[in-house]
């Protein structure tokens, strides 16, 4: 009936036969509700084999796609130690109540134990939306960016080999810039380091990732920006639908502890 790719989600229509008994439904929980340590259940088909059900806790929440390992989508995880397989896919992720707190999605191929779901009140708040085949709209400025702090700008600052001086300050350094994306036409530049949104700090890619996925397609958010080691500046950013846009690395995210 309806998908999106960025948020990993699609509505499906089953229909029963005449006279056939309605199709049973699992009550759906509410995964804001979550704590770390609740305990969760994954029901699906690891490799094949059918009806399997694996016991685990919450690991962390809302953990960014970035750190999941693909930035290109647009969503925070749940985090589960709950055993979860190729064949858990869009299997449930279940509360100690029986609940639905979140929909299986993927794993760390290079750790054991570390699987990931996507909250249930995520796949709610738009299920009628791409039931009525509607299109989803997602903002986005067009960087990639770190989180850069004053001890790794001053690192850069010190080598006498550095191709670019980098103010000292917290912030979220531009890495690249998507050309012809919004954030190239605001005048943002790399090597830039965005250190406010709309008088709000930003101290991490994260946080900055949060307030523009929160913003509305063609709102207007006022940057401010460090660059060298002149005076911060204000920029206007007008986001636009990144689904109407194909280019590789838009908004990514590889955050520096």
């Amino acid at each position: 009936m309806g998908t999106d790719e960025l948020f990993d989600l699609a509505v499906v229509k089953v229909d029963t036969k005449p006279g056939e008994a309605a199709l049973p439904v699992a009550p759906l929980g509410n995964s804001g509700d979550l704590e770390v340590g609740d305990w969760v259940i994954a029901v699906g088909n690891p490799v094949g084999l059918d009806n399997t059900v694996t016991l685990g806790i919450v690991s962390s929440l809302n953990r960014s796609a970035a750190e999941v390992g693909i930035p290109e989508k647009r969503l925070q995880f749940i985090q589960t130690d709950a055993a979860i397989n190729p064949g858990n896919s869009g299997g449930p992720l279940v509360n100690e109540f029986g609940e639905v707190v979140g929909i299986n999605t993927a794993i760390r191929a290079n750790a054991e134990g570390i699987g990931f779901a996507i909250p249930i009140d995520k796949a709610k708040g738009i299920t009628a939306m791409l039931a009525a085949g509607k299109k989803l709209e997602h903002a986005y400025i067009g960087v990639q960016m770190v989180t850069m702090t004053p001890g790794i700008a001053k690192q850069n600052n010190e080598n006498p080999n550095a191709p670019v001086f980098i103010a000292e300050v917290e912030g979220v350094l531009v890495v690249r810039i998507v050309p012809q994306s919004p954030a190239a036409a605001a005048g943002i530049r790399r090597f830039d380091i965005i250190q406010g949104i709309d008088g709000v700090k930003v101290r991490t890619a994260v946080q900055l990732q949060e307030i523009v996925d929160k913003a509305a397609v063609g709102q207007e958010l006022t940057f401010t920006v460090a660059r060298g080691d002149a005076p911060p500046m204000e920029l206007k950013v007008r986001t636009a639908d990144m689904g109407a846009v194909k280019s590789p690395g838009m908004d990514d995210m590889d955050d520096e502890d």
